[in-house]
């Protein structure tokens, strides 16, 4: 058989278009191509949209590990039986850290790297739990198609091979330690990152997903991976014992909301910061938005992103520990107040007192009605970097969230649980489900939330051309990053209003989404991230 002809398969001179794609039966829609397909073959072997998403989401494990992996976090909203369900399947630190010990050590903040960040992973709890409570198959059955691309191999698609040669470039920086050397040894090609086409695979990656499925995810918290998982991170330095994995479970939990013009808008409640785009969107409400592309527009939404994470970033940490409550942040009354700040030039966000009043997204949908919106995430890229020798769990590096700061409510603690980047997105009316949404991507992801929400809502975008619009990012103070496609009057229009602006045409930026919309008829539409590798399979 001849050679593919000589092509760079990351080289797009021309403009593309995509359409949103109709079905009826059945719909996945992930960032990976082959991880679409693995939900849906599932779907037609008699699974349902529960089922489908444990199949894509072990299948990214396999096919983006450039973005999640066995050692990360999960959360989920779930469609079914005419009621949404929230899972928090984020892991807490270990009982025998504390912010304490890390500033005696000489840190200022949560290394990046290595042991020390990384916290109980919950993803292979999430899988379990889904199954258990609302799946039809077994996870042997739903996750056989991950297990076999990781057995087999598959050739890497376009985005993940760039992805992975900008973190192997980074890692063989970074990285001196014997610890990190079983990072290169599962992810490297004769000493290199794979290019775009070359065929991978991790036996030890199989064989632990195999594992997990025959035993529900029990021998990855109270059995021999457990113990090889527990027994790495305290030979790299870190703190994880065997109990912090034993005695860890998921958390069913009740989705939070707010209505906007009509739609119902849901996230996970903390330790997830989902709460940044509600606040964002209480904000927003009682604007006008007859047009998407326009400098007001921009301003104030940009306005509202920034006074929403200033109180997200001060407020939100592991519930427990919150000193102020959801209820609170949430009200219209607080919104009230905090809309008088948004004026005719870019401030500075502070928080207020509403006490006084890194990632693979993927989306399903069944014939039966029911819909996941799920996420899950190593953090960082790759996340520690630390791989558990010959059995491919990279472990994430979540608790680099976490701060020193003594008296904060996210200050590091034993057993606590981080504040959390991940969240997926679901949107309802009237009682009804209108379906998943989500923008994966670190601190991009409220701002994405409220970007898609809008775009929907406000300027009826269908899915796909929500997804292919230009994005904008707020970083930091009066900093935001302009995507290279946005009008340039927008660019010159905000800087006149004291927004710092850059272009980036970074391809790793801003975020990657999924959309499914359900209509009455029971006629499915979905779309998916043209920034990616994304792909919506339908039945």
């Amino acid at each position: 058989m001849p050679a593919f002809p000589q092509f760079d398969s990351n080289h797009h001179p021309y403009m593309s278009r995509r359409s949103a794609v109709y079905a009826r039966r059945g719909m996945v829609a992930t960032s990976q191509p082959l991880a679409a397909q693995a939900g849906l073959e599932v779907l037609q072997k008699g699974g349902n949209a529960i089922d489908a998403a444990i199949a894509a989401a072990a299948a990214l494990t396999v096919v983006e590990p450039t973005a999640n992996g066995i050692g990360g976090d999960a959360f989920a909203l779930i469609w079914h039986g005419g009621k949404l369900h929230g899972l928090n399947a984020s892991g807490p630190s270990p009982k025998a850290i504390s912010a304490e010990q890390l500033i005696a050590a000489g840190h200022k903040d949560v290394p990046k790297y290595g042991a020390l960040p990384v916290t109980v992973p919950g993803t292979p709890s999430a899988w379990a739990a889904m199954a258990k409570r609302f799946g039809k198959l077994p996870l042997t059955q739903s996750m056989a198609g991950a297990v076999a691309l990781a057995q087999d191999g598959f050739p890497i698609s376009p985005v993940v091979a760039h992805a992975w040669q900008v973190a192997h470039k980074n890692f063989r920086r970074e990285f001196k330690d014997a610890h990190f050397q079983s990072w290169f040894d599962t992810f490297s090609i004769d000493g290199r990152a794979p290019n775009a086409g070359e065929l991978w695979r991790s036996a030890g990656h199989a064989a632990t997903l195999a594992a997990i499925a025959a035993d529900n995810a029990e021998s990855f918290y109270r059995g021999a991976l457990a113990e090889k998982t527990a027994a790495f991170i305290r030979q790299a330095g870190g703190c994880m014992e065997l109990s912090d994995l034993a005695e860890y479970q998921p958390e069913w939990v009740d989705p939070i909301g707010v209505n906007y013009r009509g739609y119902d808008v849901w996230e996970i409640p903390p330790n997830g910061h989902g709460m940044v785009a509600l606040m964002a969107l209480n904000l927003l409400k009682a604007y006008d938005f007859s047009e998407r592309d326009t400098l007001a527009t921009y301003h104030r939404q940009i306005e509202a992103i920034k006074l929403a994470y200033a109180d997200g970033l001060a407020h939100i940490a592991d519930p427990a520990h919150m000193k102020v409550t959801v209820e609170q942040l949430l009200s219209d009354a607080y919104a009230d107040e905090r809309r008088k700040l948004i004026g005719q030039r870019a401030t500075l966000p502070v928080a207020g007192d509403p006490s006084r009043g890194g990632t693979v997204y993927l989306c399903t949908a069944d014939a039966e009605g029911n819909m996941v919106s799920f996420i899950q995430s190593n953090y960082m890229g790759f996340g520690s970097g630390l791989v558990v020798p010959g059995n491919g769990i990279a472990l994430h590096n979540r608790g680099n969230n976490f701060t020193l700061e003594a008296g904060h409510p996210n200050v590091l603690a034993p057993g606590k649980r981080p504040y959390h980047t991940i969240i997926p997105g679901f949107m309802s009316r009237d009682g009804q489900p209108v379906g998943p949404f989500g923008v994966m991507g670190g601190f991009m992801q409220p701002q994405g939330h409220v970007q898609m929400v809008m775009n929907t809502v406000d300027f009826g975008l269908n899915p796909q051309a929500s997804l292919d619009a230009p994005r904008w990012e707020w970083e930091k103070g009066n900093k935001v990053s302009i995507e290279h496609t946005t009008a340039e009057h927008l660019f010159r229009g905000l800087a006149g209003l004291g927004h710092e602006v850059s272009w980036s045409g970074n391809q790793l930026g801003f975020g990657r989404g999924q959309i499914i919309w359900r209509n009455d008829a029971g006629v499915l539409c979905g779309g998916t991230e043209p920034r990616t590798d994304g792909c919506v399979a339908a039945w």
